[in-house]
C-alpha cells in the first residue's frame, strides 16, 4: 500500500498530509506506533497540562447523528511529567498539544518535551468546554501573543496554534498568532454545543455544554480555512468533519497544507486513516497530479 504523498508543512517533511487530531488516541506510545504503521502522516497528542487532570464524569460523549457528536471530556490527561516519560523513546512524527490556565505554565510544559524526538507543538487555544482553559484564553489577544512568544523563546521546534470560533474573530486571532511567531495554524476546533434529554428534561452531558465535532462542522471548517488562507503567510492545517478523502481535497483546495482527522477514527476505527490516504492517492493519480501542493488553495484562483 502506498502512503507516500509527501508534503512539507512549516519545515516538517510528512509522508502524507493526513494527521491524527488531538484528543483521539493521544496518550499511549504503543498506540502512536500503531497509528504510524497504519499510515498517519503525523499525530497530535491529547492536550497536555502542567499537572494531571481527571476531566469530567460520565456521560462525556453524546451522539448527534450517525456522523457527529458532542463531547466534554474535560481535557483529562496525566500531566506533562508523566507524559514526557511515556514518549521518552518516541521516534515517530508526533506533535504535543499544550494547554494551560495561566500563561506562565506554557513554557514550563514545553520545556518538558523540547529535548525529546517530537516534531513540535500544537497550542490549544480553543477548547470550548473547560473554563479558564482553551477558548477563554484564545479570546484574549494580548494573552495569545504573550503565550506564543514565551513558548517560541525557548524552543526552535515548530508551533502550530489551534484556533476556534469563540468571541474573537478567528482571523484576528490567527494574525496575532502569526505576528507572535507561530509556525502554522490549525483550524478549527469543536464548537460549543449541547443536547437535552426530553424525558429527563436535563442536559445529557455531565458538563452540560460540550464541543460539537464530526461532519456537521465541516462547512464551517472549510470556510474558515478559505478565509484564513487569504490573510496569512504561515501554513494552515484544516480540521473538522473530515469523513472521506473528498473532504481532504476540499480543505486543501480551500488553502490547507495538511488536515487532521478525529471524529472519523472514533466512529469508524483507526483503519479509516489508511482508507483516507488510499483514496487521496487514487484521486491524485486519476487527476494526473504529481505533487499534492498543486491543489493547495486552488479554489482561490
Amino acid at each position: 500500500m502506498d502512503y507516500e504523498i509527501p508534503i512539507n508543512v512549516a519545515g516538517l517533511n510528512l509522508k502524507n498530509p493526513v494527521i491524527v487530531a488531538s484528543g483521539i488516541l493521544g496518550l499511549s506510545q504503543s498506540i502512536f506506533n500503531r497509528l504510524y504503521n497504519i499510515g498517519a502522516g503525523a499525530i497530535v497528542s491529547k492536550s497536555i497540562s502542567l499537572l494531571p487532570r481527571e476531566g469530567y464524569r460520565n456521560p462525556t460523549i453524546v451522539n448527534v447523528d450517525s456522523m457527529s457528536y458532542i463531547n466534554a471530556v474535560g481535557l483529562a490527561n496525566p500531566g506533562a511529567e508523566s507524559f514526557s516519560k511515556e514518549i521518552s523513546k518516541n521516534n515517530g512524527p508526533l506533535l504535543v498539544s499544550l494547554v494551560g490556565s495561566d500563561k506562565s505554565e506554557f513554557p514550563v510544559i514545553a520545556k518538558k518535551f523540547s529535548n525529546l524526538k517530537i516534531l513540535g507543538f500544537e497550542l490549544n487555544l480553543s477548547c470550548p468546554h473547560v473554563e479558564k482553559m482553551g477558548m477563554e484564553i484564545g479570546d484574549d489577544l494580548n494573552l495569545v501573543y504573550d503565550i506564543i512568544r514565551s513558548i517560541k523563546k525557548d524552543t526552535a521546534k515548530p508551533l502550530f496554534v489551534k484556533v476556534g470560533l469563540g468571541k474573537s474573530d478567528i482571523i484576528e486571532v490567527a494574525k496575532v498568532a502569526e505576528s507572535a511567531g507561530a509556525d502554522g495554524i490549525t483550524a478549527i476546533n469543536t464548537l460549543r454545543a449541547m443536547k437535552i434529554d426530553i424525558e429527563t428534561r436535563c442536559p445529557i452531558l455531565e458538563n452540560k455544554i460540550g464541543g460539537l465535532s464530526g461532519s456537521a462542522i465541516k462547512p464551517l471548517g472549510v470556510r474558515c480555512v478559505f478565509e484564513l488562507s487569504k490573510s496569512l503567510r504561515i501554513p494552515i492545517i484544516g480540521c473538522g468533519g473530515i469523513m472521506a478523502y473528498t473532504d481532504v481535497i476540499e480543505y486543501m483546495m480551500a488553502g490547507a497544507s495538511a488536515i487532521q482527522i478525529g471524529s472519523l477514527i472514533g466512529l469508524k476505527g483507526i483503519n479509516s486513516i489508511g482508507k483516507i490516504v488510499r483514496g487521496l492517492h487514487s484521486y491524485l493519480e486519476a487527476a494526473n497530479i504529481s505533487d499534492i501542493k498543486e491543489i493547495i488553495g486552488i479554489a482561490h484562483r
